[in-house]
């Protein structure tokens, strides 16, 4: 496979057209030695099925791993940790990766206690979890879906799990982009599998899935994000870290280049699809986590489609930026300061529209 090309299949048997996807795309001959440590880093953001467009796929991962298994690697291992205020062992075992290492006998490491140690990643000081520097191949397994505050996720976000809970929030205070870049010049993605199965368009943690029935193959981050946006109707420049990643040499956004494989099964003809709730309006966010931002959303799109969203009189508050000031309406304990908050760290979804309906209501 060249760094230009995109491969891709079309069909429902995830597990075994994930495996001809590999062979065709020439993973085997990108392989190291047989006693290498191969990672594989699916997307667990939270514990959801993935037929809700959040997670990856387990079949994907499962192919895979037989994949590798049949061409006698036996050190493989999946390392995940899941957004800041979930848990990774119950995404483990909700998403079914319990079973699954039980079942071929693999590693599971949940990154979020892993004990965090700081690089260089060029010119940026970051924490990265210490497993990062024990594997000699990395296969990434993200989802490509929607995202509310960066628009897309799928190849370079995905590597934001592997980073203590307490880098994660400093990412946001941070701008997000700019260190989601300059992660991705330490950690190198050897071969990318795309799960673009049902991702959800408008939410990192899933609840509306577009089937696409797609799985993808590739070896260049920066120009998986770039179709990505493609896809779902972006420029790149509105995915700002996918330009400073190429400007730091991680790989090439230039799509006029690409190449684009399509393995089996027909290409949907619809794919640009967007579905993103415009609230910046209704949101004085500053330095949000996408744990408490996701359960806002969802909240805010209820709300607009009972037709009571423009009726909110006061602005909402979220993000690590307002610890320590007062407002009239926040989202989460960092607003705890406010006059009315919707506690937790994230709160929950329907705490945070009970309350934004209560407030209407007495408006």
């Amino acid at each position: 496979m060249n760094r230009n090309e995109i491969w891709r299949s079309y069909g429902t048997d995830y597990k075994e057209m994930t495996k001809r996807l590999l062979a065709a795309a020439g993973l085997e001959q990108m392989l190291p030695e047989k006693s290498a440590r191969i990672a594989l880093k699916p997307n667990l953001v939270t514990p959801s099925p993935a037929r809700v467009g959040a997670t990856t796929h387990t079949e994907v991962a499962a192919a895979v791993i037989e994949f590798l298994q049949d061409r006698e690697y036996r050190n493989i291992l999946i390392a995940e940790g899941s957004w800041a205020g979930d848990n990774t062992e119950e995404a483990f075992e909700y998403c079914g990766y319990n079973s699954l290492a039980s079942e071929y006998g693999i590693e599971l490491i949940d990154t979020q206690k892993e004990e965090g140690i700081e690089c260089d990643c060029c010119g940026e000081r970051l924490s990265l979890c210490k497993c990062v520097d024990e594997w000699d191949f990395l296969i990434n397994l993200p989802v490509l879906k929607g995202h509310c505050q960066t628009n897309i996720t799928c190849a370079l976000k995905n590597m934001k799990g592997l980073i203590p809970d307490s880098e994660k929030r400093r990412f946001h205070t941070m701008g997000l982009h700019k260190p989601i870049a300059h992660l991705n010049s330490a950690i190198r993605q050897d071969f990318i599998v795309i799960d673009h199965i049902c991702g959800d368009l408008s939410f990192e943690e899933g609840g509306n899935p577009v089937v696409r029935n797609c799985v993808m193959a590739a070896c260049d981050p920066v120009l998986v994000d770039a179709y990505v946006c493609s896809l779902l109707g972006y420029e790149t420049e509105e995915v700002p870290y996918i330009g400073m990643s190429e400007s730091l040499g991680i790989g090439s956004a230039d799509i006029s280049n690409l190449r684009l494989i399509t393995l089996e099964g027909e290409p949907y003809e619809d794919l640009t699809e967007r579905r993103l709730l415009d609230v910046s309006y209704a949101v004085n966010e500053v330095d949000a986590c996408s744990s408490c931002y996701g359960v806002l959303i969802p909240a805010l799109n209820r709300l607009a489609e009972e037709g009571l969203l423009d009726r909110l009189s006061s602005q909402i508050g979220i993000g690590q930026g307002h610890r320590g000031h007062g407002g009239c309406l926040g989202v989460g304990d960092c607003t705890k300061g406010f006059d009315v908050y919707a506690k937790g760290c994230p709160p929950k979804e329907e705490d945070i529209y009970q309350i934004l309906r209560s407030l209407i209501a007495e408006e």
